[in-house]
């Protein structure tokens, strides 16, 4: 396992450990997750507007906890062995206790996700949020709300845990971008404490 990188700013705590799981265990977790997550594709209301996600999901939950985002409701399924294993390392190195995981399955790089923070009253005061990522890699942006200078992006590797905790959500936004680049499928798994 590499070493955690401190990339924290300004109103916020941000850790990145790029090769957290080895190639062995990136191509086992990928193809399990792919083939045995049963993948959904919601629509979502902007400006009024109603659309297809950019993107595949699927919750998982340790406890019959129902997550709600933008104006979606999802309810999560029981943790499958595999997605038991991966909260187990993720566990140990944040030292944080996670009950929820959100799955997103980026087939391309027209997929995506806008700018948000996940500041959802079910997740507490300063949610921590612990984010795997497997295959094609993608640029994951973060921008301040109030300090418009204040700005970063983080290429997000294969294999790679991002943390972001304290006061993070309450101050920053974060966005996977599209992109017209030939770009592998991404699975990313957002794990998170609902309360």
């Amino acid at each position: 396992m590499s070493q955690l990188i401190d990339l924290s700013q300004q109103d916020s705590e941000i850790y990145y450990i790029p090769n957290f799981f080895s190639s062995k265990e990136v191509d086992f977790n990928f193809n399990i997750l792919k083939t045995e997550t049963p993948w959904q594709q919601d629509d979502i209301k902007v400006f009024g507007k109603i659309y297809a996600q950019p993107r595949l999901t699927a919750l998982y939950g340790l406890e019959n906890k129902p997550y709600s985002y933008s104006n979606i409701t999802m309810h999560p399924i029981p943790f499958t062995p595999a997605l038991n294993k991966i909260l187990m390392a993720v566990e140990a190195v944040s030292e944080e206790q996670f009950n929820t995981v959100l799955l997103n399955l980026y087939r391309n790089g027209q997929d995506s996700n806008g700018w948000h923070s996940d500041n959802e009253k079910e997740l507490g005061k300063n949610p921590i949020i612990a984010s795997v990522s497997f295959g094609g890699e993608r640029w994951f942006h973060l921008k301040h709300k109030n300090d418009k200078s204040l700005k970063t992006k983080i290429w997000l590797e294969n294999g790679s845990l991002l943390l972001m905790k304290g006061t993070t959500q309450h101050f920053w936004q974060h966005q996977i971008p599209k992109t017209k680049k030939e770009i592998a499928e991404r699975i990313n798994l957002t794990f998170r404490k609902l309360i």
